[in-house]
């Protein structure tokens, strides 16, 4: 029988649990979970019992039994269990998961906010229980967006299409975006011309540097910019005035959540999801401090560190220590903003990406405590002499007098533009003149980093979901990066426009940003979880059921008319499919023309002269999906009738029998998933495999073998199977 002694620390991360393993050494043993180990089911009726009391019924993740397994023995042989999840609420709910799984009786819980040394010697000096109400909060974030999203989704697979999905974050991002596209289409652009001049100075010496000047007034016609531009290039030029003002450039505050994906995102052109998971892989190798917070807070011992090396590398007249105030009302000031560990290191992280952020974050942490800097604005208005009377030009600069945080963080300077040394009444030399006709712009698009900033400044969502708001809106197609702006989609547009025709109420600012301040107060227990629950879902339920007659959403508005029909030359409307918008006739399904988006036509379906054994008065027509071709009937939707393409059926055959129906033959088909084999005699037989039949059976089950992959020859396709993975066989 074995003993375990030691204590046993569970963590999240495998690569977390290495780091601190370091730190504690003999006496302790270090576990991972891998992340959650227990969620809600996927079947929205077994879930949440909310009669109960909005309780939720937890299931183990799929594939951490034997993790739970191996815990809950290390555990049942340790002196003692300690929980070191991350410091936040969902930190929180895993170490209460964890108890609830393996069992554990008042466990220990520690946070420490950097995978330090000493930051882990004080966590377990300092100990305490789980925090019910963090863990409380969590859980009513979870069951809100469940209930939220499967209420709205399962309309909106009725009334606009199946597989769509709404959100309670993700649905007030989208109109956000939505918002900004109406308004970029509905902008009409105005002229307006633009006068400028080359010009040079002249010094005694010769030579002369040259800078661009721009008319301060813009000429409200072509002629009047002409005018402007041939006075330009025929009078004598001087300056007319020089303004020389200093100002002084404070330090930004160390980053939040929010701020670094911003910066990340404009300096080093990294995604908020991609620049979370280099940031916890450096959280977790014990580089920077815990990278989801919205506070700008330092310790006095981070502080401390970053004012010595601030003055070792630059100097003593460059040192400030600077205290700032969060904006965010709902921070936690017990957290720290992001900010190295230990800032004398430089370039840490494993790679380059992680070195690139990691200087970033040592930059901006350096910075903030750091002197002003100085800067010397220069403003020159020049223009010619005599009669002839024109507006002045104009040119703005600057210059850096004393660097100050500049220094650390240069990369937050900007472009300056460096001007001549000039007095005034100096003559000039102009070079050339010229005038361009402009319109003004629209409001533009979102970035990524604009739109974390825009949800951060709405109260909406919080700094652990910023990256996965994006995220899901890519991932259900209702955005698409083009760069780094993020472009709706027509889905996205349909979806949008429908909740907020329907549900405008609850993906208002007001009302997201309320109920995030509602879970805030969960996890400082000012509320209580059942009844925040239920004020806010017995209303939305009750909306939702009261959508139920509303008709279903056919088509997205009419064609434009250069784009009839191809087949019968009539009106067309724009319809939405799983790959996007296209267009459809009017009279579909009578007429079954069609176009792309772009006018190009989409080759129609052909008739094979069958009629369909359902609904008897509709025929059999050959149709392309996104798996290939198959047979369906032509009173699609009325009629749902489908069989299988015989020519795609025999281009994919492979020769061995189904050995279910005995009918069939297992052929190839490609799903969302991928690739996978079936019988063709679907939808009387469902036999389906995941790898190509081999034409043996198991000799174990009678079930079809499959191939395999390098390591195993063949297996069975039967998952129950011993022989499904002969490797693991005893």
């Amino acid at each position: 029988m074995r003993t375990y002694m030691a204590k046993l620390v569970i963590v999240e991360s495998p690569a977390k649990a290495k780091t601190i393993e370091k730190y504690l050494g003999k006496g302790f043993t270090v576990r991972a979970s891998v992340g959650h180990i227990r969620d809600l089911p996927k079947s929205s009726k077994d879930a949440i019992d909310i009669e109960g009391g909005f309780i939720p019924n937890y299931v183990i993740v799929k594939g951490k039994e034997k993790i739970i397994d191996d815990l809950r023995d290390i555990a049942k042989h340790s002196s003692e269990v300690i929980l070191a999840t991350d410091p936040d609420r969902e930190g929180e709910a895993i170490a209460w998961h964890l108890a609830e799984a393996i069992k554990l009786k008042k466990p220990k819980r520690i946070v420490f906010h950097e995978i330090t040394e000493h930051a882990v010697q004080e966590a377990l000096a300092h100990p305490r229980l789980i925090d019910d109400n963090l863990r409380r909060a969590q859980e009513a974030r979870r069951v809100l967006d469940r209930l939220f999203g499967y209420d709205l989704s399962g309309l909106i697979w009725k009334k606009v299409r199946y597989g769509l999905s709404a959100g309670r974050v993700q649905s007030p991002a989208l109109r956000i975006l939505m918002e900004r596209e109406r308004e970029i289409k509905a902008f009409v652009p105005e002229k307006f011309w633009i006068v400028s001049a080359d010009l040079r100075t002249n010094p005694p010496a010769g030579g002369g540097e040259t800078f661009t000047a721009t008319c301060v007034e813009e000429p409200k016609t072509e002629e009047e910019a002409r005018r402007i531009s041939d006075s330009a290039k025929s009078g004598a030029w001087n300056v007319v005035s020089v303004e020389e003002t200093e100002q002084v450039r404070g330090p930004r505050a160390p980053f939040t959540t929010s701020t670094l994906q911003q910066v990340a995102s404009t300096r080093l052109g990294f995604s908020p999801s991609r620049t979370m998971g280099v940031a916890q892989k450096l959280y977790e190798a014990g580089h920077i401090s815990y990278m989801r917070t919205d506070s700008t807070n330092l310790g006095a011992e981070a502080q401390a560190n970053l004012l010595a090396v601030a003055e070792s590398e630059f100097g003593k007249e460059y040192v400030s220590a600077r205290v700032y105030k969060t904006k965010s009302k709902n921070a936690q000031e017990a957290h720290e903003a992001v900010r190295p560990t230990d800032a004398r290191k430089r370039n840490a992280g494993a790679n380059e990406e992680q070195k690139k952020l990691y200087e970033l974050i040592r930059a901006r942490a350096l910075a903030s405590q750091m002197t002003e800097a100085k800067m010397l604005r220069t403003k020159i208005l020049s223009n010619i002499s005599g009669a002839i009377k024109i507006p002045d030009f104009a040119v703005n600069g600057s210059r850096v007098i004393f660097d100050g945080w500049l220094a650390a963080d240069p990369g937050a300077r900007g472009e300056d533009v460096e001007l001549p040394k000039v007095c005034q009444g100096d003559a000039l030399t102009m070079i050339d003149a010229r005038f361009e006709g402009k319109e003004t712009q629209p409001p533009s698009r979102y970035s990524e980093a604009g739109l974390v900033k825009e949800l951060e400044k709405r109260g909406i969502g919080r700094p652990s979901t910023y990256a996965s708001i994006i995220k899901t809106l890519e991932d259900r197609g209702y955005v698409e990066k083009q760069g780094r702006t993020l472009l709706p989609t027509p889905t996205g547009d349909v979806v949008s426009s429908f909740i907020e025709a329907n549900f405008a109420e609850y993906i208002s600012d007001t009302f997201t940003a309320e109920m995030e301040d509602e879970l805030d107060d969960i996890a400082e227990g000012k509320r209580e979880y059942a009844k925040t629950l239920k004020s806010f879902y017995t209303p939305f339920h009750k909306a939702v059921k009261g959508k139920d007659k509303i008709e279903k959403i056919t088509n997205m508005g009419d064609a434009p008319p250069e784009f009839p029909c191809p087949i019968c030359k009539g009106k067309m409307v724009y319809k939405l499919s799983k790959t996007g918008r296209f267009m459809s006739c009017i009279d579909f399904p009578k007429c079954l023309g069609a176009r792309k988006e772009d006018g190009n036509e989409i080759a129609p379906p052909k008739e094979i002269g069958e009629a369909c054994k359902e609904c008897k008065d509709g025929q059999l027509i050959e149709r392309e999906g996104r798996f290939g071709r198959f047979i369906a009937c032509s009173n699609y939707p009325k009629c749902k009738f489908v069989r299988p393409d015989p020519t795609e059926v025999a281009r994919t055959k492979t020769g061995v029998a189904c050995p279910v129906c005995k009918k069939g033959e297992m052929v190839e088909r490609r799903g969302r998933f991928g690739i996978f084999f079936s019988c063709s005699n679907y939808p009387e037989c469902k036999t389906a495999i995941k790898a190509k039949p081999t034409g043996e059976l198991c000799k174990l089950c009678g079930s079809l073998m499959m191939e395999g992959t390098k390591t195993i020859p063949e297996r069975c396709s039967n998952k129950a199977c011993a022989n499904h993975r002969p490797d693991k066989m005893k």
